[in-house]
């Protein structure tokens, strides 16, 4: 899906696809500040590990081309405070801090150039991280690709494409590369509850590529597994324990469940940023939980009783030992353990 890409430049301004108002509505939105990125990430506007990633880097480099001017002393207290506001938009994507902490080396490495050259340095580092992560992706998807049959039916829990990437994507990424080799794939996409990043994203940029999708209930991939109609699931990742474990889009341990119990391969694809080295086991990674509005309604239409108690954690922690392969650029990893993780990563 190349003819809707999620971030572009344009004119020292970074434009990104407004996801909230797909499949209505294809808008971009401008930004030209850290603050600015912050909000954008924060409000939904980018969403998807490595897309938050790319997103934050550019957000610094924004911050250090409207700061170019200032003296160096202000100029740095200008980057930091960007970078803390980058960094607080939401808690569980660690690419959001890969990104930034690359964003802090090279500004490390050039402490003693120009302001100027400096601010042109972290753009071109922005550029960099977004043009290797659709590398990556296109790595990952090739890796992957060879665990799909030909003619196999693939579920999918929330959306881990183009429009969570800088493209390409990670789970669909490799869907997509499976087809380009000639495989017919016929994807099954719940609808992920309560963003409906299944419904309006995934089947949106299924259907842009041609290739063929199935929405579903999230509470329906239980009944298909059942009546034989999945033969594999694939999912992305917004954080990888070093011991394997997986954080990702709420609902995607009940899947990894199901898919044990009726003896389906249950993959991740996720680029090797997504793994937290310093996170021992899944169970300390921060999940966020998100407003009440998006369980109780949706577009402006309430459909719960007003007052009812709501929790809305937006991600969910699925065991490595649930885990067939992890998929990632440089191969796939059958059953991930810290072991397996400390080598890919040495």
């Amino acid at each position: 899906m190349n003819k809707n890409n999620m971030l572009r430049w344009a004119s020292d301004a970074l434009e990104m696809l407004d996801q909230r108002a797909l499949p209505a509505r294809v808008d971009y939105l401008r930004f030209d500040s850290a603050v600015a990125v912050a909000e954008g990430i924060k409000t939904m506007v980018v969403r998807g590990a490595p897309a938050i990633g790319c997103a934050a880097a550019y957000g610094v480099a924004l911050e250090a081309l409207r700061l170019r001017a200032r003296p160096r002393e202000e100029f740095l207290a200008g980057i930091e405070q960007g970078v803390s506001r980058l960094a607080a938009s939401r808690p569980t994507a660690v690419n959001l801090f890969w990104a930034l902490n690359r964003m802090r080396a090279k500004l490390g490495e050039l402490h003693k150039n120009p302001v100027s050259q400096v601010a042109d340095a972290l753009l071109a580092e922005a550029h960099a991280i977004t043009e290797e992560d659709v590398r990556l992706n296109r790595d990952m998807g090739g890796h992957g690709a060879v665990l799909l049959r030909d003619n196999m039916r693939v579920l999918t829990h929330c959306n881990a494409g183009a429009l969570a990437t800088a493209g390409h994507g990670t789970a669909l990424g490799v869907i997509r590369s499976a087809v380009e080799s000639g495989k017919h794939i016929h994807v099954f996409a719940d609808e992920t509850r309560p963003f409906l990043q299944g419904a309006r994203l995934t089947a949106w940029e299924l259907m842009q590529d041609n290739i063929p999708v199935t929405l579903i209930a999230d509470n329906a991939a239980g009944l298909l597994m059942r009546l034989g109609e999945i033969d594999a699931v694939i999912v992305g990742a917004d954080r990888i324990a070093a011991n394997g474990d997986v954080v990702n889009k709420i609902g995607t341990y009940g899947v990894a469940v199901l898919a044990r119990r009726h003896g389906i391969p249950f993959y991740v694809a996720a680029p090797l940023s997504t793994i937290d080295a310093d996170m021992p086991s899944g169970e300390g990674i921060p999940i966020e939980e998100r407003e009440a509005g998006e369980v109780t309604g949706y577009g402006g239409t309430r459909w719960a009783p007003e007052g009812v108690a709501v929790r809305n954690p937006v991600f969910d922690m699925t065991p490595a030992d649930l885990v067939t392969a992890l998929i990632t650029e440089r191969g796939v990893m059958p059953s991930p353990d810290r072991e397996q993780i400390r080598k890919v990563l040495a």
